[in-house]
């Protein structure tokens, strides 16, 4: 699909975007380049940093080289967004060798989700610099039946400062709140507690998804949120996408459901379901430290993004 994508101040030029592989390294290296010509079909000029010749272990490059390629990338005066190759794992080895000055300094639009939730809250926490949770190379560019969901929600994100995501949650309560949005993948929001690459947000609104984590991993990862006293702190808590695991006999009846009833039992902070974002083919875009307003009335709920990046 090609979609018309003015990026502010970006003169007359093909908006640019950059891939860094600052994570794990391509599975299929053939499908990046379909990945690669699918984001030209949408109008955008790609700049790829990302070397197949340049795979260390399970990681895209060296922890020198995938440096090398984010630093590069925030220099490049042509590239306006920075999207992540791939999650998997590789991001925590490289937060004490960033410039996160150098990166929100740069003006560019880092987008990612998944592994890439540590850049993006260390920026946060360093810099108070916004970026954009959602799609990335692969596999939201380079799968051959794209969302047109996805990118439609990325497109509108990346091209405006205000952005609004709509969706059903029959179980939420109606909430009417305002702050600062922030969070990402569970995993790393819970691997970066007491470091300082967490961000200390106060009357915030916490997004969280995860993937093959049973429902016993995903409360025992929210009640350590909880127990360092950060949820306590927040106006809301959205849950997003959680999938690919599997129940077993012994559960007796414990599953996601009872999981999101016991924390609600616990937790005083109101907790909304249903957002459709995470590891899956149809997600939307989230602002990291955007100004956010959260409306939930009668099963329905919008956030109104407004955001500098």
């Amino acid at each position: 699909m090609t979609i018309d994508f003015p990026i502010p101040d970006s003169s007359r030029r093909e908006p640019g975007i950059a891939i860094v592989g600052v994570s794990g390294g391509a599975i299929d290296d053939v499908a990046v380049e379909r990945g690669v010509q699918a984001l030209k079909k949408s109008g955008l000029r790609v700049y790829n940093f990302y070397q197949p010749d340049q795979k260390f272990q399970r990681f895209a490059a060296t922890d020198a080289g995938r440096v090398a390629q984010i630093h590069a990338a925030a220099d490049h005066p042509d590239v306006d967004i920075v999207m992540a190759l791939r999650g998997s794992y590789g991001l925590s080895r490289l937060l004490p060798l960033l410039d996160y000055k150098k990166l929100a300094n740069s003006g560019k639009c880092f987008v990612g989700h998944s592994d890439f939730t540590a850049l993006q809250m260390a920026l946060l926490a360093d810099e108070n610099k916004s970026s954009v949770a959602g799609p990335m190379l692969c596999d939201d560019f380079t799968r051959e039946d794209l969302s047109e969901f996805t990118l439609t929600s990325f497109f509108d994100c990346v091209r405006q400062q205000r952005h609004t995501v709509r969706f059903d949650s029959a179980d939420a309560d109606d909430v009417l709140v305002s702050g600062v949005l922030w969070g990402g993948n569970l995993a790393m929001l819970t691997h970066l507690t007491g470091t300082p690459y967490f961000p200390q947000i106060e009357q915030g609104i916490l997004f969280v998804e995860d993937i093959a984590e049973h429902p016993y991993r995903v409360e025992r990862m929210m009640l350590q949120l909880h127990f360092a006293g950060v949820l306590a702190r927040q106006k809301a808590i959205i849950f997003g996408n959680f999938s690919a695991y599997k129940l077993a006999p012994h559960d007796n009846g414990y599953n996601f459901d009872e999981m999101i009833r016991y924390l609600r039992s616990v937790i005083s902070v109101p907790i909304i379901t249903r957002l459709p974002f995470g590891h899956i083919k149809d997600k939307v875009s989230l602002v990291v430290g955007s100004q956010t307003t959260l409306i939930s009335e009668q099963g329905v709920v919008e956030l109104v993004m407004d955001y500098q990046f």
